[in-house]
């Protein structure tokens, strides 16, 4: 198929007394301003001319018919077997609800991941917490205006605006959707175009000089044969922290532009055809680095650090933070300081760091949709194309120049097309069968840089005591990492091509058996490289090349690095010109000796005579143990390299399918039971210039629920209980590092190396209960509210990475946590929307809405660490307003997180994640 188609603590109790009553009382005024307005109402509404009671009847509404499209048609929400939840654009726009993050705070079960752009991720039912990797499919898609986002980055830094409904369906997904996915979709709907002509347009501004607008127009061009909508958004916004090294950027900025235009042709009526183009320029707003830090623990697992062992190279205590700023390097340099600087300032509203940057992101879109109707079906035609910038450039978090241009680079590609055909429904059996392609290409690319000052900050407390201590030893210490770069290259080529089909088999009037089953044909091919880019000021202390196994020449000459002993020989540090059995310390040639000489000259001033390496050999021991020490260093961070690797392709042929029996009582309740399967695909990767092959994750769910409506269809109730199990789950395990196990060997010290990487866990399960529900009984108002209980955990996981608390402690590689909670899984979560409206002045209305979200104590850790433990947390969306009737002008209050509730988004051993702060805007919008 033709591709071209397509972001301290307080200093005294006293402090912290006053910074909580302050809270308590700012919350107080906003509770009184509401109860206050509220109490007004009735003064405000008295030009009505009914009755209190006759007033109270007319205003009791009675919930209109909620409808979904989860199935590809428009169909009653009640009449779907399957656990959705639907929030309608409308309440979303009413607090301002934006993006991903927040339209997961109004649904039941669903739960947003914070990460960079690339990196965050989306689980259901307490699953799929697992940061994304580049070369594996979502375990929840995404899905906006029936084009499936086959990579998460591309719904994030994206203001969704002109949002007709969020929906969200549970359990694995591809017998009707696009693209198959294990654990859930949320689908995305905006407003079509009309011939009606509109515009209307909203702009606000607020905290941290947050500044909004965005613009929607549309109409007829040609009536009744084409019509457009556009709409346009922009966004700038300050910060919560600022860097105090460059006090223009600050973190959680916002800066973003957006355009969405669509174009609807309706030739005739039994023929439609959509056209979409979006386009987001590029952009930066910073979000890594948005963290604090803490002191590095003394214990480990009831072990105190502080002892005897406190000097020793394993230790964390001789390496940290702490101990790295208290070099003379750093303290003659800077008046940064460990305690006032690099654990934060008492109000906790900066960083510092000098070669942080914003992420950089962009994604372009284009869309067709056409839709004909042949007598008895319809068939429908999706050809897409989107893309997605990614640039970061990330530092150590402080004002010296150690990480320099490090951070990842994102060129990404789809292309899709999906045609599907559907009967129409009223008979004994209506269907839809289709055909889906998918092709995917990321060129992606992670990228480490070294300053002047890093090799102060990365050597052992031994290294840096020998280089410390003469004009040569400073000099190599600051050359060998300065201006080195090393860069990762990956590329991943992803093909997805499937045949689905479902099927509604009306046994009888109250009884229909939906049956489906999907086939997927992946093809998955990935090839990396990961090279020095850039030999910075250091190159003469390069060896000759590096691993063994997939040799990558350096250019410079082979040294013993360390005093060591190989096959009972011991050879003294900085010796030149060993044959070791085998190659371990080659033969050096003319050239390489001849370098030797010139960093002799370099760095100790020795004259270079006519004999080649003479002048190297001439250095005393004590000068070769220092160019040992800048070798082992420069080595050591450079880390693994490899030229060009072809992982080994992951090819199969997945199934999916769904068997769900439901039974309809009354127009009032319905009973439904499904069982759901679905495979997310295996994994293509190179790691340490090995392939390590991941099996793709498969899915059964198992659900019962039930549907009702009640209280005169003021309350439409919805509950389910569900199980699913999972094999072959995705996410970091441990496991053989065979690059350094390979490279140990090759050195006559065989040693076992471990590294995590995505592989598989083989058996995760997740149940619970689940609520949805709304509620109109209360006049003028509209309660909205959803709730889970769940229960995820790993039925079998023995080889799970140790936290770091196991680190130091002489514990084995890995360890079972077997029947332990997976990360980020909540036991208790809820939601609660209220929405109240009632007219005032005649020709007015008076609105304010409320949207509060629950969720229980979490582990944020993926080893499942003591101190990634986070606790409970409430946040609270508020807006209240005025506006005329049918929306011709409006201003509104929002707040989002009310009552400043600052817990952690994220902890570790010695750093953690702070909540975004409160925020308030001033809202204007209206027709024009």
């Amino acid at each position: 198929m033709n591709k071209n188609l397509l972001l301290g603590h307080i200093n005294s109790i006293h402090h912290k007394k006053s910074y909580y009553r302050n809270r308590y009382l700012l919350a107080s005024q906003w509770l009184l301003l509401a109860s206050l307005t509220y109490s007004a109402l009735p003064v405000l509404a008295q030009t009505n001319a009914t009755t209190k009671r006759e007033q109270k009847a007319e205003n009791t509404t009675v919930l209109q018919t909620v409808t979904v499209r989860s199935r590809n048609r428009i169909e009653k929400l009640q009449d779907v077997p399957l656990s959705i939840s639907v929030v309608t654009g409308q309440e979303l726009e009413r607090l301002q609800a934006l993006d991903v993050a927040s339209f997961s705070k109004r649904v039941g079960n669903v739960i947003w991941n914070p990460g960079n752009p690339r990196q965050f991720s989306l689980s259901v039912r307490g699953v799929g917490k697992q940061a994304q990797t580049d070369a594996q499919d979502p375990s929840v898609g995404i899905i906006v205006d029936g084009v499936n986002y086959a990579y998460n980055p591309l719904s994030s830094s994206v203001n969704f605006t002109d949002i007709a409904a969020v929906e969200v369906t549970r359990g694995p997904q591809g017998t009707l959707l696009g693209k198959n996915t294990s654990l859930g979709v949320i689908n995305i709907t905006t407003r079509r175009p009309t011939f009606t002509n509109e515009a209307y347009a909203t702009v606000s501004y607020g905290y941290y000089h947050d500044l909004f607008g965005s613009a929607v127009l549309g109409g007829a061009v040609i009536d009744d044969l084409l019509a457009w909508r556009g709409v346009f958004t922009a966004q700038k916004a300050n910060g919560d922290l600022v860097n105090t090294y460059n006090q223009d950027q600050t973190y959680a900025n916002k800066d973003r532009l957006s355009a969405r235009v669509q174009f609807l042709l309706t030739p005739s009526e039994n023929f439609s055809a959509r056209i979409s183009l979006d386009a987001q320029p590029k952009a930066g707003e910073a979000t890594n680095g948005r963290t604090f830090n803490r002191p590095t623990p003394t214990t480990y697992a009831g072990i105190n650090l502080t002892g005897t062992n406190a000097g020793t190279n394993v230790n964390p205590l001789s390496s940290d933070p702490k101990t790295r700023l208290n070099r003379r390097w750093f303290l003659e340099q800077s008046e940064y300081r460990y305690e006032e600087d690099w654990l934060g300032n008492s109000k906790r509203d900066r960083i510092n760091a000098d070669n942080y940057n914003p992420i950089v992101t962009g994604t372009n879109g284009a869309s067709t949709e056409l839709n004909w109707k042949l007598q008895d079906y319809e068939v429908t035609s999706i050809t897409a194309y989107k893309d997605y910038y990614f640039a970061a450039r990330n530092d150590e978090g402080t004002p010296f120049d150690i990480s320099k241009n490090g951070g990842g680079l994102v060129d990404y590609t789809q292309y899709s097309q999906e045609l599907r055909l559907s009967s129409d429904t009223g008979g004994f059996v209506d269907y839809q069968t289709g055909l889906f392609w998918l092709a995917t290409d990321i060129d992606h690319s992670t990228r480490a840089g070294w300053g002047s000052d890093a090799g102060a900050w990365f050597a052992t407390n031994a290294q840096y005591n020998r280089l410390d201590t003469n004009a040569s030893g400073r000099a190599l210490l600051q050359d060998s990492l300065s201006r080195l770069t090393r860069e990762q290259a990956n590329k991943y080529e992803n093909e997805s091509t499937a045949l689905f089909a479902q099927a509604n088999w009306h046994v009888s009037k109250p009884l229909t058996l939906t049956t489906g089953v999907r086939f997927t044909r992946e093809d998955r091919d990935t090839s990396t490289s990961a090279l020095l880019t850039d030999q910075g000021a250091g190159s003469y202390l390069n060896a000759s090349a590096i691993n063994v196994v997939n040799p990558v020449s350096l250019g410079g000459f082979d040294s013993i690095n360390a005093t060591t002993t190989i096959n009972g020989q011991t050879y003294a540090a900085g010796t030149l010109g060993q044959v070791i059995n085998g190659a371990f310390v080659n033969n050096n040639s003319i050239e390489q000796l001849q370098l030797a000489d010139k960093l002799a000259n370099k760095y100790f001033g020795v004259a270079i005579t006519n004999t080649p390496g003479s002048a190297y050999s001439s250095l005393s021991n004590t000068q070769k143990a220092q160019v040992a020490d800048a070798k082992t260093l420069r080595r050591t961070q450079a880390a693994a390299l490899w030229n060009k690797v072809d992982a080994e392709s992951f090819e199969d042929t997945q199934p999916a399918f769904v068997i769900s029996p439901t039974y309809k009582f009354s127009n009032e309740l319905t009973l439904y039971a499904s069982w759901q399967y679905g495979e997310k695909a295996g994994i293509a990767q190179v790691v340490n210039g090995f392939s390590y092959l991941t099996d793709a994750e498969k899915s059964s769910a198992y659900e019962v629920g039930v549907k009702t409506v009640l209280l005169d269809n003021t309350l439409v109730f919805n509950a389910d209980i569900f199980l699913t199990n999972i094999k072959d789950y995705q996410q970091a395990v441990r496991a053989v590092d065979e690059y350094t196990t390979e490279q140990n060997t090759i050195s006559g010290a065989p040693e076992v190396a471990y590294l995590s990487y995505t592989g598989n866990v083989p058996k995760v399960r997740a149940q619970g209960v689940e609520i949805d529900g709304i509620y109109s009984g209360i006049p003028n108002t509209t309660i909205r509210f959803s709730g889970a209980y769940n229960d995820a955990y790993y039925v079998e996981f023995r080889n799970s990475a140790q936290p770091v608390e196991n680190g130091y402690t002489g514990a084995a590689p890995y360890r079972d946590i077997s029947g332990e909670t997976l990360p980020g899984a909540f036991k208790y979560s809820f939601n609660l929307g209220i929405d109240y409206r009632v007219p005032v002045f005649s020709s007015h209305e008076f609105h304010t809405s409320v949207n509060t979200s629950y969720n229980s104590k979490f582990n944020s850790d993926n080893a499942l660490s003591s101190y990634g433990w986070v606790e409970g947390s409430t946040t609270t969306d508020f807006s209240i307003g005025l506006g005329k009737a049918k929306g011709e002008f409006d201003v509104s209050l929002v707040v989002k997180n009310l009552f400043d509730d600052d817990t952690y988004q994220s902890q570790t051993w010695n750093s953690w994640n702070p909540a975004l702060p409160r925020t308030a805007s001033i809202v204007l919008s209206g027709k024009f």
